[in-house]
């Protein structure tokens, strides 16, 4: 799997540079420096010691012994990414690509950003190295994440509204797109999953096998064997492919990928790429997407604002088509009960967006057996969905 992706960016028959021609200069350059930084012991060291004194790692792998009670067969554990600097797995990419850009010689970052965690990561990353930030946010989502926007701008980051079309992430990436065209000499895009035109969905997915990688150390130090399961909520996909990746030779271990049903999947009201979508081209790369029979970009619906996205990750339509991953689905209505349980067996209040992931139990348990060993990527906290949740409640 080091081999993907090959020298063009494909994952497969996924992947690519599908880009304004004024871009590519830039993504030559971008991906020259991030492989050469990746040999150059002085940014691994600043990078590994930042991710451990700055972002808190390596976080908790933790035996869910209540969870694993209720649902009753297995033992499930949480990758508790939600303990992150920040609130979520997002700091692990953005700081990853703040330090890139120091390294790059340019002093302006931009970013786009759904539920706003990688907005605020981005954010507190580009405060930390003494960076410009501007930050493009759907005008429905800046609604919907009120906390994140007042977060960014204590950071010190310019959130730009998007009022065009769904208002939503995929109309903040465009804008940032738009952007990164213009400013492209002083600014670098930090991508915040592993979508868009090689090298981002290989450089996002490297910082955020961080994940995986502790993830696999840990369960053997607490169960002396690999799990039978890995479980995380798919939009873009990047805090699934984090955990994924490492254990992409262990061909005993299956991958599950939940993608939000939303409203339910004949109701037109989800955001299931993978589970719906067709192959299509979106923000410069080759993946699933939804899209009508004219190729135009559908909308989308999520409960999470994180994972309302209309495409995902080139490498998980690879996984999806090679048979290596399973992509399956979880409404908001299942959303909400994998909220409830984790808050009432083990106290912890996950985001909306992992919350799939818990919800996805329910159908999960049926295949599983007595001592199967179960990692659930709990990638952020909920802090951010306090306002959506008191609106659900009333």
């Amino acid at each position: 799997m080091s081999a993907l992706p090959n020298s063009r960016g494909y994952f497969g028959p996924y992947g690519g540079r599908f880009i304004p021609e004024t871009l590519l200069p830039a993504l030559l350059q971008l991906e020259s420096a991030y492989r050469k930084a990746k040999r150059n012991p002085a940014f691994k060291k600043e990078l590994n010691h930042c991710l451990k004194t700055f972002v808190g790692r390596p976080t908790p792998l933790m035996y869910a012994e209540h969870l694993s009670t209720v649902v009753g067969r297995g033992r499930i554990y949480l990758k508790r990414e939600d303990l992150c600097h920040t609130g979520a797995h997002k700091i692990n990419n953005a700081l990853g690509q703040v330090l890139l850009t120091r390294f790059l010689g340019k002093r302006r970052v931009i970013a786009e950003t759904g539920a706003g965690q990688h907005g605020v990561a981005t954010a507190t990353a580009a405060a930390f190295f003494g960076l410009k930030c501007d930050v493009y946010m759907g005008e429905e989502d800046i609604i919907r994440q009120a906390p994140n926007v007042f977060r960014m701008e204590r950071l010190g980051a310019r959130v730009i509204p998007v009022k065009s079309g769904t208002k939503t992430l995929k109309d903040a990436i465009n804008e940032a797109l738009r952007d990164w065209v213009t400013n492209v000499s002083s600014t670098h895009y930090v991508v915040g999953s592993v979508v868009g035109p090689h090298p981002f969905p290989m450089m996002v997915r490297d910082f955020q096998s961080v994940i995986g990688r502790e993830a696999r150390r840990q369960i053997l130090d607490a169960e002396g064997r690999l799990p039978n399961y890995l479980v995380a909520c798919v939009g873009g996909g990047s805090n699934s492919i984090g955990l994924f990746h490492p254990f992409f030779k262990d061909k005993r271990v299956r991958m599950i990928g939940v993608e939000p049903a939303g409203k339910g999947l004949s109701s037109g009201q989800h955001a299931a790429s993978l589970s719906k979508g067709t192959r299509g081209i979106l923000h410069g790369a080759l993946s699933y997407l939804l899209q009508d029979t004219e190729g135009q970009i559908q909308g989308t619906h999520s409960i999470s604002a994180g994972i309302d996205y209309p495409g995902v990750g080139p490498e998980h339509a690879y996984y999806k088509d090679s048979g290596r991953a399973e992509y399956v689905t979880a409404t908001d209505a299942d959303c909400m009960k994998g909220f409830e349980l984790l808050c009432k067996t083990e106290g912890i209040l996950s985001a909306l967006e992992p919350a799939h992931a818990i919800g996805y139990l329910a159908t999960l348990k049926k295949r599983l057996k007595k001592n199967d060993i179960v990692i659930i990527n709990l990638s952020g906290r909920g802090d951010k969905d306090m306002p959506i949740l008191k609106a659900y409640y009333e």
